[in-house]
């Protein structure tokens, strides 16, 4: 039977890539249909299923998933309000006395550095620089694919740079999988066995900081390096002087973004914790500049309850799908398929990673989070122990496959917001120094796993002596998050 459970997620996909139907949609509808001829086929008993309830309100419970809805106003009030517009304009008038010829471009990227971490998702993201640096780009005469190009680049960075909402939801499934990895390790005797680690959302944060940076170092220097070959001098930007209010958002802006990733990054704030400072703060500039109206404000609560909505529609239908598979048994198949490599865990590794790669042209972060990682990662972490490495690893695969031409997720909906509509392959042409520095970043991260350790400095927490239940990881979790803001009720073990 637990092929049965492969040829689902077969089917799944095959129905995303083909109808266009929602994704929470196509999951509770393959669900429908497999949990029936589970229970015609006696695979599993009507008693598995009764367990539901209780896994989506121990989900809900944590505060990572209600920072979630935060998250999605955020980038509803960037998209709506006029601070990103003010950020470009300001970072592309600085950056013109340093490097005229590419000061737009380098304002685009520093701004979606700056947005990363506050915006909800890669579609948000580009949908913010789309509407301003896109504007400012084409504004300038730079050619409708190398627009492109940089509006799908920009928008990926989220994926990778701090705190952002992926990488926070990455660490969470990450924690899991570990967990599971290191109960599967010690039932079967394996070397990683006596692993004195579980992965926590900090050491994901930490592990990810060096990548991140060297990615955008390269990223900016082939933007810098693209505009002095291809822009004559007589185009450059020109040495206008700045408005009060834009020096004074450029001048605060970064200062409260860099204050929230350090605090969060540390530790030392939680990420609901700075979701909401960051939509208080948004909330009270808005008002101060006037922008935001009561009109605007229906808009912003619109566009953040319609993205919250399809997240937690996505996490129910995820997690119904997930404990469907179990049911059939596929996720042993899975384990037992990566665990006939025991002795070659690094090939298992680039299977894993090669999957992910290929479905990132079907599913977006947040279904890859949900549906794939759980599957696939705990065989992997029973093999491999550092956690934090994978999990980087993983960010970098995943914004691969956002840009690959050309079904890219990234690249496919920023040819969507530049009309006309540029010819593929040149948007390819102007993509391949970009894919060039990741896969040579992914590399490096893949010979070095030290990279990822430099800069780690929050405490770990030892694997317990005995496999763990999922109230014991409910309570791991919050524990490994500090600062402690109380128990909360847990689900009763499952069945």
């Amino acid at each position: 039977m637990a092929w049965l459970g492969l040829a689902l997620l077969a089917l799944a996909l095959a129905l995303m890539m083909t109808t266009g139907w929602p994704t929470y949609a196509v999951l509770l509808g393959v669900c429908t249909l497999g949990a029936l001829a589970g229970l015609a086929l006696g695979a599993f008993d009507a008693a598995l299923l009764q367990n539901l309830p209780w896994r989506i309100v121990g989900l809900l419970e944590h505060d990572l998933l209600q920072a979630l809805a935060l998250y999605a106003l955020v980038g509803a009030l960037l998209n709506r309000l006029a601070m990103a517009e003010h950020l470009y304009n300001g970072l592309r008038k600085a950056l013109a006395f340093v490097a005229p010829r590419a000061a737009s471009e380098l304002a685009g990227m520093v701004l979606a550095l700056m947005l990363a971490p506050m915006n909800g998702s890669v579609g948000a993201s580009l949908l913010t620089l789309a509407r301003t640096a896109g504007k400012g780009w084409a504004a300038e005469g730079l050619p409708a694919a190398q627009r492109t190009a940089l509006v799908a680049v920009t928008s990926t960075l989220g994926v990778i740079v701090p705190p952002s909402l992926v990488l926070l939801l990455l660490g969470d499934a990450m924690l899991r999988a570990h967990t599971e990895g290191v109960n599967m390790a010690r039932t079967l005797a394996l070397p990683t066995a006596n692993a004195n680690r579980i992965v926590n959302t900090q050491d994901i944060l930490q592990a990810a900081l060096v990548p991140a940076a060297a990615l955008l170092l390269g990223w900016l220097a082939v933007a810098w390096f693209g505009a002095r070959r291809n822009k004559p001098a007589a185009t450059a930007a020109p040495r206008e002087p700045m408005q009060p209010r834009e020096g004074w958002t450029l001048l605060l802006v970064p200062l409260l973004i860099g204050a929230l990733l350090v605090l969060v990054t540390l530790g030392r704030v939680r990420a609901v914790e700075g979701a909401a400072a960051a939509c208080v703060l948004l909330l009270g500039w808005g008002l101060v500049s006037r922008q935001l109206t009561r009109a605007v404000l229906w808009q912003v609560l619109d566009d953040a309850m319609a993205l919250t909505g399809a997240l937690y529609a996505l996490l129910v239908a995820a997690t119904t799908f997930s404990l469907l598979l179990r049911g059939f048994g596929t996720d042993g198949l899975i384990a037992r398929l990566m665990l006939s490599l025991q002795g070659h865990p690094m090939v298992g590794l680039m299977a894993v990673l090669a999957v992910l790669l290929a479905c990132a042209f079907v599913l977006d972060a947040f279904e890859l989070i949900f549906l794939i990682v759980p599957i696939v990662m705990p065989p992997v972490l029973a093999q491999l122990d550092d956690a934090a490495w994978i999990a980087t690893l993983t960010l970098l695969v995943l914004q691969a496959g956002f840009l690959l031409p050309p079904f890219g997720y990234a690249l496919v909906l920023a040819r969507g917001q530049v009309a006309p509509r540029p010819p593929v392959a040149a948007v390819a042409r102007a993509l391949a120094p970009y894919l060039a520095v990741l896969a040579t970043v992914t590399a490096l991260v893949m010979a070095l796993p030290e990279t990822t350790r430099w800069l780690r400095t929050s405490p770990t927490a030892l694997a317990p002596a005995e496999p763990m239940n999922n109230e014991a990881v409910d309570r791991l979790m919050r524990e490994m998050a500090p600062p402690d803001t109380g128990d909360s009720a847990a689900p009763p073990e499952e069945k």
